[in-house]
């Protein structure tokens, strides 16, 4: 039962997915909040039909630790979901995306369009700095940055070492804007590469923020416990 539940929920996720992909193009000739627009209401309704197909209810903790203006929200990646509920969670999301996805059709349109910053992870330091050159026009534009910084998705549990660029970026902030670490369970209802969904209440919870000052290796240490403790709690809390 769990596997044709699940099958049912992929073929409403992926079907989805392809209205976005193959629709959306009508909106690029319109201005960037346009299209950011239509995204939205695409993932508030994505939201729904997880719930109808999959039962998965969302529940989030702390919203209003999300500063109105800039901010860089570095977030747990267990799951694809955490990629499109940003964009519900804060008002003007800038993703860290590796290049690679912008080769996907019509997909590479909609983030240059919105303003996404992509990272060529091959190009080594090169890369780096211009990520964080990014990162950092976009603040001063008054947006919000949302960075992975494990860099990829992990399984529930699992700890990797922190990506550096999340700290290049914190030594590099404008003056007053924080890092808002955000810790989430959405692993435990749809994991990496795994067919099987399961139902329940994804929670995601924001902490507090971490404001520039404080030196870099002591960052990372402060970023990496709020995350991670606050991770395992939910994962523990079911």
């Amino acid at each position: 039962m769990r596997w044709l539940l699940s099958l049912i929920f992929h073929i409403f996720f992926f079907t989805w997915i392809s209205v976005l992909l193959l629709g959306f193009w009508i909106f690029l000739p319109f201005p960037r909040i346009v299209l950011r627009q239509a995204i939205r209401i695409w993932c508030r309704l994505a939201v729904i039909g997880m719930y109808i197909f999959g039962g998965m209810r969302v529940k989030v903790v702390g919203r209003e630790k999300i500063p109105a203006g800039p901010a860089l929200i570095a977030c747990k990646h267990q799951s694809i979901w955490e990629t499109f509920y940003m964009f519900l969670l804060v008002d003007d999301p800038q993703y860290v995306l590796k290049q690679e996805l912008l080769k996907i059709p019509f997909w590479g349109w909609y983030a240059d369009k919105t303003d996404q910053i992509s990272v060529d992870r091959e190009a080594g330091a090169k890369a780096l700095k211009g990520m964080v050159t990014k990162c950092v026009d976009r603040l001063k534009r008054g947006r919000q940055v949302i960075i992975f910084p494990e860099g990829t998705r992990t399984a529930p549990g699992a700890k990797v070492r922190y990506h550096p660029g999340v700290a290049a970026i914190y030594k590099t902030l404008p003056e007053n804007v924080p890092v808002v670490p955000v810790a989430l369970n959405s692993g435990a209802h749809w994991g990496r590469r795994e067919f099987l969904v399961y139902p329940g209440t994804i929670t995601i919870e924001v902490q507090d923020p971490i404001y520039p000052g404080i030196e870099r290796k002591a960052f990372i240490e402060l970023l990496e416990e709020r995350i991670e403790t606050a991770s395992t709690r939910l994962l523990n809390a079911g």
